[in-house]
């Protein structure tokens, strides 16, 4: 069976504080074809202090400078009503819902109110070891993305996952128990079902040159879990690479309109672009097949013609030894397998044998 990528549409804070905007995102990526439609969730008191500077990519894309992190959060956070009501029309459009908390209140009021496959944690996040151990905590699945890591700090989040998802709700965590439980055979086994990485990088756009999609390979060998990639370059390119090179999962920002105001629109694919990337993933998905090597039925008769079979190369007479010069393999592959050669060699003929019949 061809394995299918998960696709996840990130709408993220695409909606730009508005309802209605954060409704027809959802609609467009049931349109488009993709398993799941994400948001964020946040408090910007709990996210940012009110002295946090904006990323370059949020200066050029939003209020510029004059306009604090804080500020600029603040207008993009989904009320409990707003949640509810996205997450209703998920359900009316047959899309699952996902949103990526910031904080544990959030993480908490998600798996309260939402049904939710997984819990995605978004790359800032992978040294909040709080908020790793909350995720683990609810006993789902957790996506969880790499950007800006090396592999010693994916390890360490993996160990304060690995100790939420293994120990009791009262033991007390610490670095030494997280790092004594990630040692534990039945603990990997827990991370390797329960937890993907997604590699990425934490640039909007990424240049292809800083994308180094090797590296989620290195992350699968190394962890034993099953990775992907979240996608920030322009254009659908990388993700199809990704999905050749083994991606689990897809993720990849989308809008309703590149040239709305907001941090990500400019990076994001439009609704038609997310439709085609969906679209080709498919087909890429379908070119890749089973993975398993036998001869499918296209070929079949063409082995006749292609392969050979043992010939003899002049007349043989009934009891004349087969030699080197007598016989060889040649197109078609009837008669006697080349593999039987050496063993002919030498032995007598029991029929004659005019030039080109196959040796039986």
């Amino acid at each position: 069976m061809n394995k299918k990528t998960i696709i996840i549409a990130e709408a993220g804070v695409n909606h730009n504080g508005s309802l209605e905007l954060a409704i027809e995102l959802v609609k467009q990526a049931k349109q488009s074809g993709a398993d799941y439609v994400k948001f964020q969730t946040f408090s910007s008191d709990r996210l940012a202090s009110i002295h946090a500077p904006k990323a370059m990519y949020q200066k050029q894309t939003t209020n510029g400078a004059s306009e604090t992190q804080y500020d600029m959060l603040k207008r993009l956070e989904l009320t409990a009503s707003m949640h509810e009501k996205i997450y209703e029309e998920c359900e009316r459009q047959g899309i699952q819902f996902l949103s990526t908390p910031f904080d544990s209140d959030s993480l908490k009021y998600l798996d309260k109110n939402f049904a939710m496959d997984y819990i995605k944690l978004g790359s800032g996040e992978i040294t909040n070891a709080p908020l790793l151990l909350d995720a683990a905590k609810t006993n789902k699945k957790i996506i969880l993305s790499t950007g800006m890591a090396t592999l010693q700090e994916i390890e360490d989040a993996l160990s304060v996952i690995g100790f939420g998802y293994y120990s009791s709700i009262t033991e007390l965590p610490s670095k030494e128990k997280f790092k004594a439980v990630y040692q534990k055979h039945t603990v990997r086994e827990l991370l390797s079902s329960k937890v993907s990485l997604l590699h990425c990088t934490t640039e909007y756009p990424t240049q292809k040159s800083d994308v180094n999609l090797n590296a989620m390979n290195t992350m699968r060998n190394h962890f034993n879990v099953k990775c992907g990639y979240s996608d920030h370059t322009e254009g659908i390119d990388v993700a199809l690479f990704a999905v050749a090179a083994g991606a689990h999962i897809i993720e990849k920002h989308f809008t309703l309109d590149k040239s709305l105001p907001g941090p990500d629109h400019k990076a994001s694919l439009d609704a038609e672009q997310l439709k085609y990337m969906v679209s080709r993933i498919r087909e890429v998905e379908f070119i890749l097949g089973d993975g398993v090597k036998a001869p499918v039925k296209s070929e079949l008769s063409n082995r006749l013609v292609a392969r050979k079979g043992l010939k003899a190369t002049q007349e043989i007479k009934k009891n004349q030894l087969f030699t080197e010069q007598n016989i060889m393999p040649k197109r078609p592959e009837n008669g006697r397998s080349p593999f039987d050669y050496w063993e002919l060699l030498n032995q007598k003929s029991t029929q004659e044998y005019t030039k080109d019949d196959a040796i039986s």
